[in-house]
C-alpha cells in the first residue's frame, strides 16, 4: 500500500482519532435516563447499532419512536444540550491516537480531514483546545449535516480530490466510502462495531487496530 498515491485522506473522529466512543455511548444513557432506565438502554443500543450517525438523529429516533407514547417528553434542544454537556469535558481529557505527526509526515503531500458524526462546531473547538487541528488542512466536518452529504458536498466543490481513502470504525463508514467511491480502512480498537473481524473479512477491507498501524501497511 502506497499512502502517499492518496491526494486526500480522511478520518472519522470517534474511535479513530479520538477514544471517545465509550465517552459518547455513556452520555446518551446519562442524558436520558431521567425518562426510565429502559428507555435510556434502548437509545444505547440504537447508538451502538448505529455508529457514525449524527446525535440529532439518534435523539430524534428517541424522541419518535422510543419514548414518543410518554406525555412529559424533552425538546430534542434539551436533549442535545444535556448531551453535548456531558461530552465536551470528557473529550478535552480523552487519549488522542498515538503518532498522529508521524503519519502526516508519510503523507506530507495528502489533504487530511475530518467527517465526523460529531457536532461540527464542538469538533473544531474541540481539535484547536487539543492542538490537533493544525494536522486536518482540508478541514474539519460534522453534524447536523450527514457524512454522506458532507462527502457529496466537499467532493462537488474539489476539496476531497482522488484517489481519496477513508479510515472510520463503523459500518456506516463504509457503506458512505463505497457510495461515494473512496478506498476505506476499518480501525477497530476503539471501535464499537463488534462484528469487525468477520465483517472486513466478507467485504475484502483492509483493517488495522488504530491509525499509526497504517505505517506498517505503507511498507509492505
Amino acid at each position: 500500500m502506497n499512502l502517499s498515491k492518496y491526494k486526500t485522506i480522511i478520518f472519522d473522529c470517534d474511535g479513530v482519532v479520538l477514544n471517545s466512543n465509550e465517552i459518547k455511548t455513556n452520555a446518551f444513557y446519562d442524558s436520558t435516563i431521567d425518562w426510565g432506565i429502559e428507555y435510556a438502554e434502548k437509545l444505547v443500543h440504537y447508538h451502538v447499532s448505529n455508529g457514525g450517525v449524527s446525535r440529532y438523529m439518534k435523539f430524534n429516533y428517541f424522541l419518535d419512536h422510543i419514548i414518543n407514547h410518554l406525555d412529559n417528553k424533552p425538546t430534542l434542544e434539551f436533549l442535545l444540550e444535556s448531551y453535548a454537556e456531558i461530552v465536551y469535558k470528557k473529550l478535552l481529557i480523552c487519549e488522542i491516537t498515538s503518532k498522529l505527526k508521524s503519519v502526516r509526515a508519510v503523507a506530507n503531500n495528502s489533504k487530511w480531514m475530518i467527517i465526523s458524526g460529531g457536532k461540527e462546531e464542538e469538533l473544531r473547538l474541540l481539535f484547536n483546545e487539543r492542538n490537533i487541528g493544525h494536522y486536518f488542512n482540508g478541514g474539519i466536518f460534522g453534524s447536523p449535516t450527514d457524512k454522506l452529504s458532507i462527502f457529496q458536498r466537499e467532493i462537488k466543490t474539489k476539496n476531497i480530490e482522488f484517489p481519496a481513502l477513508f479510515l472510520g470504525d463503523s459500518e456506516y463508514d463504509f457503506v458512505v466510502s463505497k457510495e461515494i467511491g473512496v478506498d476505506f480502512i476499518f480501525v477497530s480498537d476503539w471501535s464499537e462495531f463488534k462484528d469487525i473481524k468477520s465483517y472486513s473479512s466478507k467485504h475484502k477491507i483492509k483493517s488495522i487496530g488504530k491509525v499509526s498501524d497504517i505505517l506498517k501497511l505503507n511498507n509492505e
